[in-house]
């Protein structure tokens, strides 16, 4: 394969080019070791699952799916557990029972998880309590302790990252296939949700639905109990490629067509930080058989787009390229139209997928980071919005959440207000949504969708 620039490329291209939020790594043989261990290790993931979901986002980006993209702001190693990967994928999956019943779409279900270990810092240091100490960079990087020692770069975290993903692909991949994503058991997902939120209840009448129309399939001689698409469902992962060293030492090149894939996860993308078309993050992903999906900010201009199209999808291919935006509820009805009309004049076969999280944080009296339900609706009414007036496909939407019941953003029907932060702020980095907030924003996007 050959880049844009005419440059043979390979896994290491990227060493050619500043890269930006490396960790300042103080071991170098230890970082060199931690790396060839890695590049021993055997796949996460597959290039034949990418190129399926490459063809189901070809989808998306026609109409003719939809895309829910969602999980923890940071991975950690503290709370690695069965139990909350279940919840996880029990309200994304709950969550796209709803856009699917809504919008008579399928929905292409893509997990932050399995890798979303390490976060973009916008300041080298930070101030704990008078003391100046390297950023927590997330727990691939160092940890998020207060001291020195923690927060040293330590590359044995990478292979420990790579342990942990694998493990958490196991127990998702039988969850979606062992009878747990099994359509008949909507109600199961809602248990502890029916009597504590209307969000629940709304969804057991939703479910109640569902299961009407099963019972009446089975009764016109559908086979609904040995189908496996009643049963099943296909589950993707995705995180940030943000560890160029992690990512280049899990390429591996596809025995049946030669070509390059990043196989620690089916979807990579590129941050607001790290997005620069001759940059090395968006180097190294150009070369990949992956689809890859770049991030914009309200500073994004119509060729920024062109700039990352011409690299990261030079044929053109539906399905390769998903642009994230993550204006702010505040900056998108001005930003967002340029980008959107442009993209549609050009003829350039993108996702438009909208994180309205990352654009609506702030710091809340209580000193809290947060970010408010309102805000996030806000953007997500007005991607919505512009999409209609441009005749375009508003494909999908991209949030932190968890299936927890914690309290990191406000509002909400569950009415979270300031001074019920501090209950269960338990995030690493971001706040996220809860699983009631996660549940009420799919109704509302579903409302969207049926226009």
């Amino acid at each position: 394969m050959t880049t844009t620039t005419g440059q043979p490329w390979s896994p290491s291209i990227w060493q050619t080019l500043p890269a930006g939020q490396q960790p300042d790594w103080p071991e170098p043989h230890a970082l060199e070791a931690a790396l060839r261990e890695l590049a021993s290790q055997p796949p996460l993931v597959f290039a034949g699952e990418c190129r399926t979901l490459r063809q189901q986002l070809a989808r998306v980006a026609a109409g003719e799916a939809f895309l829910l993209q969602g999980g923890d702001c940071a991975e950690t190693f503290a709370a690695f557990s069965a139990d909350g990967i279940r919840d996880k994928l029990k309200v994304l999956l709950q969550m796209a029972v709803v856009l699917t019943y809504a919008a008579q779409l399928p929905v292409v279900k893509v997990g932050r998880i399995a890798g979303q270990f390490a976060k973009p810092r916008s300041a080298a240091t930070e101030t704990v309590g008078g003391t100046v100490l390297p950023t927590y960079r997330g727990d691939a990087v160092n940890a998020v302790e207060p001291s020195e020692r923690a927060r040293t770069p330590d590359p044995r975290r990478l292979v420990r990252v790579y342990h942990q993903a694998a493990a958490t692909l196991n127990l998702l991949r039988a969850f979606t296939r062992g009878g747990f994503a099994d359509l008949e058991k909507v109600h199961d997902w809602n248990q502890e949700f029916v009597a504590s939120s209307p969000q629940g209840r709304r969804y057991a009448a939703l479910a109640d639905e569902i299961s009407r129309a099963l019972r009446f399939l089975q009764a016109c001689g559908v086979d609904v109990r040995n189908d496996p698409t009643f049963h099943t469902v296909d589950f993707w992962t995705s995180h940030e490629a943000l560890l160029l060293g992690y990512e280049e030492a899990l390429t591996r090149r596809d025995s049946l067509t030669g070509d390059w894939y990043d196989c620690s996860a089916h979807l990579l993308w590129v941050g607001e930080r790290t997005r620069q078309h001759d940059g090395a993050h968006v180097r190294f992903l150009s070369g990949v058989g992956n689809p890859v999906a770049a991030k914009l900010g309200p500073t994004a201009t119509p060729d920024d787009v062109d700039a990352l199209a011409a690299v990261l999808n030079p044929d053109n291919e539906p399905g390769r390229l998903t642009l994230i935006t993550r204006m702010g509820a505040g900056s998108a009805e001005d930003t967002l139209p340029p980008l959107v009309r442009h993209v549609r004049d050009r003829g350039l076969a993108v996702v438009w997928s909208c994180d309205p999280m990352h654009g609506n944080t702030f710091v809340a009296d209580s000193g809290y980071k947060t970010r408010h339900l309102s805000d996030v609706l806000t953007e997500l009414r007005v991607f919505f919005g512009v999409h209609a007036a441009e005749g375009t496909v508003p494909g999908g939407v991209h949030v932190e959440l968890t299936g927890e019941d914690v309290t990191e953003c406000l509002g909400g029907a569950q009415g979270i207000a300031d001074l019920d932060l501090h209950y269960r702020y338990e995030t690493a980095c971001d706040p996220r949504l809860n699983n009631k907030q996660a549940l009420e924003l799919a109704f509302q996007v579903a409302e969207m969708l049926r226009g």
